[in-house]
């Protein structure tokens, strides 16, 4: 069982990788697709989560008001401002009529879902976008893009193999138990030699200090990505996201850290890399 479970992961990530990375260096519509796919389905699986809770969100609105805010990242069709003024009052006057549980819990799901999943998602759009719009050569999105996703995979895996070594301090028990302060440790640190591996031949139209920042940023605010997609499992009582990837979970799984540091890292690309 444990060495067929072993070749569908690997299948998969032979198959998956490669398409990663040729969205990325694609970029515009076909990683609009890509991320949107992402988001959607994300979306899917939290409100699955939030209904084994006993919770409505609202999937109508808050996969429209997604699905929206991906497709602005990219074509900025509209203020970001007049998107929130009109899918709020919405989402608040469409719960008048459904009669369904809790009323507060059913708003807070939604808001959630579009706040987390869609403007996270959104983020991503703005990194593989960021050198269109400063002028530089547009690949370099796609390079950085891929650097990230890297980082955070060598990340994973040195929190995983590390925590298996040396943990012996765990690091947040109530909400994933396995997980240890070693670890952690040693995902933080990898997160920084990758990128700077990674900037000798790969992303070396970035600075030093954008880059250190960049692994720090993984390093750190990944993981707790990792941690807060853990608590809703946990709350939800389930073990994945879902199943729709054979021996990896769900897709809010495998990018729970990628769509939580992604804000972080554009913030960081906006205010401080020219």
């Amino acid at each position: 069982m444990k060495f067929n479970n072993l070749s569908v992961r690997i299948a998969v990530a032979l198959i998956g990788i490669p398409a990663l990375i040729a969205l990325s260096l694609t970029g515009k519509l076909a990683f609009l697709a890509f991320i949107l796919g992402i988001g959607i389905v994300a979306l899917y699986e939290f409100h699955v989560m939030v209904k084994s809770k006993g919770h409505s969100a609202n999937l109508l609105l808050s996969g429209l008001a997604l699905i929206l805010i991906i497709i602005n990242a990219y074509s900025e069709f509209i203020s970001f401002e007049i998107l929130v003024t009109i899918f709020i009052p919405l989402i608040l006057f469409y719960e008048l009529f459904r009669n369904k549980n809790s009323a507060i819990q059913n708003i807070g799901s939604t808001l959630i879902g579009i706040f987390y999943i869609g403007l996270f998602s959104a983020s991503l759009i703005k990194i593989r976008e960021f050198y269109s719009y400063s002028g530089s050569i547009y690949d370099q999105g796609g390079f950085l893009i891929i650097s990230i996703m890297v980082t955070i995979w060598v990340c994973d895996s040195a929190a995983y193999f590390f925590g298996i070594a040396f943990g012996k301090n765990k690091l947040f028990p109530r909400v994933s138990p396995n997980k240890s302060w070693e670890g952690a440790i040693a995902g933080f640190a990898f997160s920084i030699l990758a990128m700077i591996v990674l900037r000798s031949f790969l992303i070396d139209f970035l600075q030093w200090i954008d880059v250190l920042a960049i692994g720090v940023i993984i390093g750190s605010i990944g993981q707790a990505g990792d941690l807060i997609e853990s608590l809703f499992k946990r709350d939800a009582g389930v073990k994945d996201s879902s199943s729709i990837l054979p021996g990896h979970g769900g897709v809010f799984d495998q990018f729970d850290s990628l769509l939580y540091s992604s804000p972080v890292i554009y913030l960081y690309l906006h205010f401080f890399v020219k």
